[in-house]
């Protein structure tokens, strides 16, 4: 075969491929458009619910750009995001005050807001990675933590600051009087951001990104400054927190020291390992995981941030790539019969994981009843069941449930195993 037949073969493949992301991209946006419109989604709550997943998406795409791409383990990436969401309110503000833009172009701010706080942290932090990026990453965000209450003018204090994101000169005929509206506006900008991230990506420092992460001797070696490709990384990255933050403004219209805090931190971290570290699409999925957990969990048990810190540390130790990793491994397998062996030895699995489940969660409620609300009395209702967390049979009832559950699953986790190497062996 000639050279020219080999080049057009590629030409032909790189557009074929080309064509397919766009047709994905169109395709995802018609289904995001379309999805406040369904039965079940019309609601406010479900629709503001959707704006949060969003956020929190851009949020965990911007963090999986430093450790996930570049092997950047930030404890403070808040701090980009709630120094991004500062600047989009006092643009608010000034909108608010006849300063002549529209509401939606607000996260135009908050990317400034953490471009330019991505540049002036990144250039001390980027200097070292690993162990010492870290603790560095958490100084940063503790001091501007503190910062948030000693300069009330600039941050509002314990009271954050408001503005109103119906309240401008110009609104371009979309006034975001809606949730639905904002859900559209942050979607909008979500797109973008995923689409500039992706773009990055694939440039020639985006590649390097992953160099630096797995051996920043060799890219030394060929010609790349380590440091110079993490600071590049960690300023985009802010660039895109702060688009984050300022989507975060509008949503909430109030922006308070939170913002910057260690817990918004810890929640991006968790939300991007849950999803999947290193693939595009895991931190969206984890977004959207987490942000469902919280707000379904919150409404049932106050007990909800045991359960959630319980799901990460299980995912840590039997799912380390995270469900992205777990639905790319089915992926390969979805053929022939293969992935229904391995989804009938689920089924199988399943009764004992719920039993284990259901001791547990018995456990867990009537211990917190006892230790944090005690006020509320012993008599409660779980699972369907009216007992009485001071007597004694529904412990027996809860620790046999849990001892049971376990050895039965110590009994059926062969059948997983055998399913899965039949699978792997499958033609």
């Amino acid at each position: 075969m000639s050279d020219a037949a080999i080049a057009a073969g590629v030409s032909a493949s790189r557009t074929s491929v080309l064509r397919g992301r766009a047709l994905m991209v169109v395709l995802t946006a018609i289904a995001l458009v379309v999805l406040p419109l369904l039965p079940g989604f019309e609601s406010d709550f479900a629709r503001s619910l959707l704006t949060q997943m969003a956020i929190a998406a851009v949020f965990a795409l911007s963090f999986n750009l430093l450790f996930g791409n570049t092997g950047l383990l930030s404890f403070g990436h808040a701090v980009y995001f709630g120094l991004g969401a500062y600047a989009a309110i006092h643009c608010m503000r000034a909108i608010n005050h006849g300063l002549p833009l529209p509401i939606v172009l607000v996260p135009l701010a908050g990317a400034i807001g953490g471009l330019l706080s991505g540049i002036v942290f990144g250039a001390l932090t980027t200097r070292r990675a690993g162990t010492i990026f870290a603790l560095i990453s958490l100084g940063v965000g503790e001091l501007v933590y503190a910062a948030a209450f000693i300069l009330p003018g600039l941050f509002g204090g314990e009271e954050g600051i408001s503005a109103s994101r119906t309240k401008a000169v110009i609104d371009l005929g979309f006034p975001l009087a809606s949730q639905l509206h904002v859900y559209y506006v942050v979607i909008a900008w979500a797109i973008i951001a995923a689409m500039l991230l992706h773009a990055f990506i694939r440039t020639p420092v985006g590649r390097m990104c992953h160099a630096v992460r797995d051996n920043p001797e060799r890219a030394e070696f060929v010609g790349y400054s380590a440091q110079r490709v993490r600071f590049i990384s960690f300023a985009v990255a802010g660039l895109v927190a702060g688009i984050a933050g300022g989507l975060h403004a509008i949503n909430y219209e109030i922006v308070a020291a939170d913002a910057v805090g260690a817990q918004r931190s810890g929640t991006v971290l968790i939300m991007t390992y849950i999803g999947g570290i290193g693939h595009f699409s895991g931190p969206v999925l984890g977004a959207i995981v987490i942000t469902w957990l919280q707000s379904s969990l919150s409404a049932y048990t106050a007990a909800w941030q045991l359960y959630l810190g319980l799901f990460f540390m299980l995912m840590i130790v039997y799912a380390p790539a995270g469900l992205s990793g777990l639905l790319l491994r089915h992926r390969r397998i979805a053929h022939g019969g293969a992935l229904a062996r391995v989804l009938g030895s689920y089924v199988v699995a399943a009764v004992p994981i719920v039993i284990a489940m259901a001791g547990a969660v018995l456990l867990i409620e009537m211990s917190y009843r006892l230790a944090t609300q005690p006020e509320l009395g012993t008599r409660m209702r779980l699972l369907g069941m009216s007992l009485d967390a001071a007597s004694t049979w529904p412990w027996v009832l809860a620790v046999c449930s849990l001892a049971g559950g376990l050895a039965l699953l110590r009994m059926t986790l062969p059948l997983v195993r055998v399913a899965w190497q039949r699978a792997l062996q499958a033609p």
